[in-house]
């Protein structure tokens, strides 16, 4: 007569032991997101920037003043074109400054290895040494970097770059060809119609935050790495 085979015997699980493993799991994976979050300096510097570009969008000239055919008369002398720049440059500021802007993006566009390369090497300033928290320490390819070494790695990338590819002649192109542009426009475009602010700030303008961000953000910087 063939003998019965013992039951097996089921591994019992600690249901309360499973559940805090799921839930230390859980927490160390939002505390891993929030880390690798944007830090406050950088929500900031990201919040100025967006505040002045919408600030220096509303300041701006209608286009249609810009571009009055009736406006343009050739200057009578050097002086006089000098003179002219001056005073539009003051009034269509933020118009000049667009310009620029569009030349540069164009040119950018045009040439994407240099647009992926400064993108790049914009984003390693930023997230490797600008709004990185000095603790925990740079770790790349398994090895520690120091803030020294990060920042000698950075300027030397940043001067391989703009001086060892096309990234810079591409830059310095589009920055004269918009400066030519701005110039020329500036320079026959006749003034005696505009009428200037003299109460205007000198800092309005696409560049402002750089004016306000500096005694701001360099004392919480300094404080940060030391």
């Amino acid at each position: 007569m063939a003998t019965a085979s013992p039951t097996p015997v089921l591994p019992i699980s600690n249901p309360q032991t499973t559940t805090t493993t799921v839930a230390a799991t859980t927490t160390d994976t939002q505390q891993t997101i929030i880390g690798v979050g944007p830090t406050p300096a950088l929500r900031s510097f990201i919040n100025r920037i967006s505040e002045t570009v919408q600030g220096g969008l509303s300041n701006r000239r209608p286009w249609a003043e810009l571009v009055d055919r009736s406006a343009f008369a050739k200057p009578e002398s050097v002086s006089d074109a000098t003179l002219r720049i001056r005073k539009n440059y003051s009034y269509f500021r933020t118009n000049y400054l667009s310009l620029l802007a569009v030349v540069l993006a164009f040119s950018l566009i045009t040439n994407p290895f240099s647009l992926i390369l400064l993108t790049g090497l914009l984003a390693a300033w930023l997230f490797l040494y600008l709004f990185r928290p000095s603790d925990p320490p740079l770790v790349l390819f398994g090895r520690q970097f120091s803030e020294r070494e990060t920042l000698g790695v950075l300027i030397v990338s940043s001067v391989v770059v703009i001086f060892l590819t096309s990234v810079g002649s591409v830059l310095v192109s589009a920055l004269m060809i918009g400066l030519a542009i701005v110039c020329t426009h500036a320079a026959f475009r006749v003034p005696e119609d505009l009428f200037l602010d003299d109460q205007e700030s000198p800092a309005t303008g696409f560049l402002s935050f750089l004016a306000g961000a500096a005694p701001t953000s360099g004392p919480a910087a300094v404080s940060a790495r030391v």
